[in-house]
């Protein structure tokens, strides 16, 4: 959704109004998303945008949500099952598949890699490989493939390569708009030495890691620290209480003899997740994970919240392009249907026809497959099945904001709204970082979920109405 302020303030009168990776489903040519009508604005204390930008990746047919995690009960090799070839045609990667980093574009390019060893281990000279799905995982297999002189060909649904890491151009923006994946842990030097995550199990700070690796993997693209935060309730400022609690919760859980949520796991060592400070420790959990506190793991959990962020701010479609160089892709081209055999694999593509290839590596979101987005003859083995199934795809969205003028008087750069019950409680301030009025704000689980079902003036009631609390007028005496 794109929006003019001359748009909002025909709306409103004199009022105030996306990332994982890419993916198929059985649409045969999909379209840019329509100009949207002006929409309508309540009168509220922030003032409108010169421009807004919102994500919509629950409703989206190619993606079907943002991130996959690990529901209550689920083994984390769940995803190895998945990922796991089958006859030696098909071959599976995404973000889903990773057991390391789930969820997130270090796990959607390292799956990718993952799977191109696989496929090199077991195809012959001159065999034709197709990847379907032009998304990072995808990128990361077809570079990979190409580094060896397989043929590859790659098929996106999309008219546009990314998958859900999408970096929107607009002339009148100051910078990319992310509309998915793009926030990464800080590097450890930029943190503020209270601790980013858990531990990975050799002494290192799990976000660290992450932050580390993320740091080497985009250093070509340009990126800003995020390291300054506000934790902002109706009647005080706060200092955000650390992860202290979900840590000991998690903890306490490995010895229980089953698993149960990280809400129940809270409750079980005395902590309260109804308590104002938790709940927004919890909701700003959402915006990484996809997933509220009562249906993700305890056994298996996300990543824990960072303190310091890195944002990526070039374009990542461009970084995308680079890896797929030396391969035939072909844009608009969902494919619906993977027959395979002994002899090879047979795509079926929206348009109706039909293609041959010796083996296929599929790197749709987990959503599509869950929703049967594409059709397997014969089906695919009842693990690959029950994997699909098992796991969780998560709901985060974005909605960014740009300003001629700034409203708010704070220097922080993430805010997070405590004993709140709006819709949007964790924001990005752009501004001290790189000079521009710009606000982002992102929500995660059952908000997302909520949030990508509304229509345009619902949901610009629900921004607008989330910011509020940010306003000078609101802060706290």
């Amino acid at each position: 959704m794109r929006v003019t302020r001359r748009e909002l303030l025909i709306g409103a009168g004199a009022g105030a109004l996306s990332v994982l990776l890419a993916s198929c489903t059985p649409t045969p040519s999909p379209t840019p998303t329509p100009t949207r009508s002006p929409i309508p604005l309540p009168t509220t204390s922030v003032p409108a945008p010169a421009a807004l930008i919102r994500s919509r990746w629950g409703t989206d047919p190619f993606s079907r949500g943002a991130a996959s995690f690990t529901r209550i009960g689920v083994q984390q090799a769940t995803r190895d099952t998945l990922a796991a070839p089958v006859d030696g045609r098909l071959f599976f990667a995404g973000e889903a598949t990773d057991t390391q980093n789930p969820g997130t574009l270090l796990g959607a390019i390292h799956s990718g890699e993952s799977a191109a060893m696989r496929v090199r281990a077991t195809a012959a000279p001159g065999e034709r490989i197709a990847v379907i799905g032009a998304g990072l995982a995808g990128a990361a297999v077809a570079a990979k493939l190409a580094d060896a002189d397989i043929e590859v060909t790659v098929f996106e649904a999309r008219d546009r390569v990314g998958g859900r890491a999408h970096s929107d151009l607009h002339d009148d923006w100051p910078l990319p708009v992310q509309l998915g994946g793009w926030l990464l842990p800080a590097p450890p030097a930029t943190a503020d030495g209270t601790g980013t995550g858990t531990d990975n199990g050799d002494g290192e700070d799990r976000a660290d890691a992450i932050g580390n690796a993320a740091a080497t993997t985009f250093a070509d693209l340009e990126t800003v620290d995020l390291t300054s935060s506000l934790w902002r309730s109706p009647d005080q400022d706060t200092e955000h209480i650390g992860n202290t609690a979900l840590e000991t919760a998690i903890a306490a859980a490995q010895s229980l003899p089953a698993d149960v949520s990280l809400t129940e796991a809270l409750a079980e060592t005395g902590a309260d997740p109804d308590q104002p400070e938790l709940a927004a420790l919890l909701a700003y959990l959402t915006t990484t994970s996809g997933a509220d506190a009562d249906t993700v793991s305890s056994w298996f959990p996300p990543a824990l919240p960072a303190w310091a962020r890195t944002g990526i701010l070039g374009d990542l479609g461009e970084y995308v392009k680079q890896q797929l160089e030396g391969t035939q892709l072909t844009l608009a081209s969902p494919v619906t249907r993977i027959a395979y055999d002994d002899a090879g694999v047979s795509l079926r593509l929206g348009t109706g026809e039909s293609t041959s290839f010796d083996r296929v590596v599929i790197t749709v979101p987990l959503g599509v497959l869950q929703r049967e987005g594409i059709e397997f003859a014969p089906a695919l083995p009842f693990p690959h099945r029950g994997a699909i199934n098992a796991l969780g795809m998560g709901h985060i969205e974005t909605v960014w904001l740009r300003y001629d003028e700034p409203f708010w008087d704070t220097e922080a750069t993430l805010w997070h709204a405590v004993d709140s019950d709006q819709l949007v409680r964790t924001w990005i301030n752009l501004l001290p970082a790189t000079g521009e009025n710009v606000l982002v704000g992102i929500l995660g689980g059952t908000a997302a979920e909520k949030f990508a079902e509304l229509e345009d003036e619902a949901a610009a009631l629900a921004v607008l109405t989330s910011l509020e609390l940010f306003a000078p007028s609101a802060a706290p005496e």
